[in-house]
């Protein structure tokens, strides 16, 4: 690895094994604690759906308040829509196809900046008439931090999702397990090592079940501090 390469920012891409896993927060989680290292993130949501108002794209102003950035909204997050589908689906709605050309240029806007790039859904969710959320995450070329519920079933939907970018060649910095309900599932207790096992990956958490945000928020960055000790330790190694 060149000496370039090495002395970059710390850049992710955040995406789950399914929708509703916790990616918003776990992109937050990670910019808070960029921001606390004085690292001045880029929060970038390029597709975002279910907005309740497009001037007012929930995970993406969350992503920024998170960096304390003051990037313009329209380079955050350049593609919204209102309805609760996967973006190239509420696109296609309203006899639309989002631009990658668009999404591209926002990206290179934050160049030579920490990052924290989230996907909209799972891996196979579609962005627009063709490209899907792994096709993005191909084209970027971050590590992936891959965000699973913690409980039964992870396994199955982990392993493709982990199939599916190891296909692609993508790193992946590790896999966040995160407890949904509040509901105790036994499988909860093998589920990490069994992946860690399988698949070699590093495995976070699980961050627990916690009602309030504030706390949860917490709880997702002590989950994740671990991880930019770790790609800290290893730029500062491969700049030696």
């Amino acid at each position: 690895m060149s000496a370039r390469r090495a002395a970059e920012p710390p850049r992710f891409f955040v995406t789950g094994t399914d929708t509703g896993v916790g990616k918003t927060e776990a992109s937050c989680a990670l910019l808070s604690l960029l921001a606390d290292r004085g690292l001045s993130p880029a929060p970038f949501k390029p597709y975002e759906s279910g907005c309740k108002s497009l001037d007012r794209p929930a995970d993406a102003l969350a992503m920024r308040s998170a960096a304390r950035s003051r990037d313009e909204l329209s380079t955050v997050c350049p593609h919204r829509f209102r309805l609760p589908l996967a973006p190239g689906v509420a696109a296609r709605r309203l006899g639309r196809n989002p631009q990658l050309s668009a999404t591209l240029e926002a990206f290179r806007r934050f160049d030579g900046r920490a990052l924290v790039v989230e996907g909209a859904g799972g891996l196979r969710a579609p962005l627009d008439i063709e490209l899907e959320v792994i096709d993005l995450a191909e084209l970027l070329r971050l590590p992936v931090l891959l965000v699973a519920r913690a409980g039964l079933g992870t396994l199955n939907h982990t392993a493709l999702s982990l199939e599916a970018l190891a296909r692609r060649r993508l790193d992946v910095a590790a896999v966040l397990l995160s407890r949904t309900t509040r509901t105790a599932d036994p499988s909860e207790r093998d589920n990490a090592e069994e992946l860690r096992r399988r698949h070699g990956v590093k495995v976070l958490g699980p961050v627990p079940f916690v009602a309030d945000a504030k706390k949860r928020r917490l709880a997702f960055r002590r989950a994740l501090g671990p991880l930019l000790d770790k790609e800290r330790r290893d730029r500062d190694g491969q700049s030696r």
